[in-house]
């Protein structure tokens, strides 16, 4: 990358950070509103899930729903992401930025990289709530490091699949409602209750779909305890979140506009 390349991202980082703050509803909803979610979970279903969790390795809710909101919290984020691009893109801004003389991948990769602090910094907040509820993880430090490396990947792919739901959608309400399945999907996984507590057909969607592992993979990471092939699983799987959504959210980019 060029130094002109990299300022030119550099500026379109700030650019999203200043968008963020200027829009205070967007803001809760990335950085305040997974550490809600953790204390809601926590007190509300605690005390009932312990029988539950016997088995698991993971006796106390906290430690088992800890990672399940990180990942929320990366899918919080993406909704955030494609709302903005989208409200570049229908207000003109987009079109303006492809006419004047700066990298053109800089306002995609400075978004995303605006995109991937925001969350970071969201996560590390969703960290103090859970210790300050109790979390107290036993990985080894390679296990963290392995742990936020599959966070940051997934968080990368997630950004660039944001920015192509952002270009795509007609409309800012589109956009929002594009990135509701990442958000959905983990409920129907093992983020907040063991699968095999499910219905065997649920159970069967719930172990075969993209976030089961990643967040199994997550959690054994940080817990220090046994994640067998579900680490792989889960950086596949991410890496594959990170090559489609930036090839995608590229050709979107360099497209004739049509509107």
């Amino acid at each position: 990358m060029s130094s002109y390349a990299f300022a030119d991202t550099m500026t379109m980082a700030r650019r999203d950070f200043k968008h963020t703050a200027r829009y205070p509803m967007m803001l809760v909803s990335t950085v305040v509103a997974p550490g809600f979610l953790l204390v809601m979970f926590v007190a509300i279903f605690g005390g009932a899930m312990k029988a539950t969790l016997a088995g698991t390795g993971t006796p106390h809710y906290v430690d088992y729903i800890t990672p399940a909101i990180l990942i929320q919290t990366v899918a919080f984020s993406a909704q955030t992401t494609a709302i903005m691009v989208n409200t570049d893109m229908t207000e003109g801004v987009i079109a303006r930025f492809r006419t004047m003389a700066i990298s053109r991948p800089s306002v995609l990769t400075g978004t995303v990289l605006g995109s991937v602090l925001r969350t970071f910094i969201a996560i590390a907040m969703l960290f103090v709530v859970a210790v300050g509820l109790g979390y107290r993880p036993h990985g080894s430090l390679l296990g963290w490091g392995a742990a936020l490396g599959i966070a940051g990947l997934l968080t990368l792919g997630f950004m660039w699949l944001a920015v192509g739901f952002g270009l795509n959608a007609k409309t800012v309400a589109g956009a929002s409602s594009s990135v509701v399945a990442l958000e959905f999907l983990p409920f129907i996984s093992g983020a907040f209750v063991p699968t095999g507590s499910m219905p065997s057909a649920v159970r069967w969607v719930a172990a075969n779909q993209p976030f089961n592992p990643i967040i199994g993979g997550v959690r054994g990471l940080l817990g220090g305890t046994p994640v067998g092939n579900q680490g792989w699983i889960a950086f596949a799987w991410c890496a594959g979140f990170a090559v489609l959504g930036y090839v995608w959210a590229r050709r979107l980019y360099d497209r004739e506009p049509t509107r």
